[in-house]
Parts: C-alpha cells; structure tokens; sequence
C-alpha cells in the first residue's frame, strides 16, 4: 500500500509525520537512544521482521534522523541518532508523559526519567522559550509563519 507523501504540505506536524507517522518508527527511535543499537537488538526487543525492520532503518537514514556506523569487518552497522535525531526523540519525551498520564493505569509508568542537572525523577514540561512559563494549547493563539502556503482571509 502507497502512504500519503505528507513532507511536501505546508505543516510542521504533517512534515514530522513524514518522517515518524508509521508505528515502528518511534519505536526504532526509542531503541537507539537506550542503546539498543544493532539490527539484531532492535528486530529481537521489538519482534520486527527483518523486511519492515530494514526499510524503516534507511527510511530513517535517508531522513538524516540515524546514522549507521559499522562496528566489525563484515561489514555490520550499528545505528545513532544525529542531532536532528535526538531532537526527534524530545517529541517521544512528549508522548511519554502523555502516555503515562493518560494509558499507564494502576500500575504507574514503566519507566522513570531521571534529569541529570537536578537527579530528580521527571517528565517533559512545555516551556515558552522566552518567557519559561507553561505553554500548552490552551495558551497559545495560531498565526501564520513565513512557511504559509495560501493567504486566506481568515489569516490576512
């Protein structure tokens, strides 16, 4: 089956989409930046096959989100995050709060986040990046950006 070609419309969330819209992939992502990082790791923690497994690594390669690295003579690759990569899994950190208030039930979070500049256990808090207070979507207004594909009335 074609999946929809969301990199060309005019938003951020579509774009990201893109990249991250199917289910493996931030699952793949999550594994590297554990350090589950070889092939055989990825495909044996998440129970992949080897054909999806390796398509969504060069999809993800192809989009600058992970690099290989071969880590023998054989050649065998190892997979990390760029910095476009780790950016990538800030997004993840989102959905794990949101996660974890909203799916994790009696039992609590499976995983605990601990801050290294503080120790403290955590989880992701949207901040105004200029202002530092709580920016969710109830505080904020939408207004077109210069990436704006059609002025329309409503946003003129």
């Amino acid at each position: 089956m074609q999946r929809t070609d969301f990199s060309e419309m005019a938003c951020s969330i579509a774009r990201t989409l893109d990249v991250i819209g199917e289910p493996w992939s931030p699952l793949i992502l999550r594994d590297i930046w554990v350090g589950i990082s070889r092939f055989e790791q990825i495909q044996a923690d998440l129970g992949i096959s080897r054909k999806v497994l390796t398509e969504r690594l060069n999809y993800l390669v192809e989009r600058g989100i992970i690099e290989r690295q071969p880590y023998d003579r054989r050649p065998r690759y190892e997979y990390v995050l760029t910095g476009k990569g780790t950016e990538l899994v800030d997004v993840l950190m989102v959905m794990v709060r949101w996660g974890d208030k909203w799916l994790a039930g009696e039992a609590g979070p499976p995983v605990l986040y601990r801050h290294h500049a503080c120790g403290q256990i955590g989880s992701v808090d949207l901040r105004c990046e200029h202002c530092g207070q709580p920016m969710h979507a109830a505080d904020i207004d939408l207004m077109p950006g210069p990436g704006t594909a059609v002025v329309t009335a409503a946003t003129a």
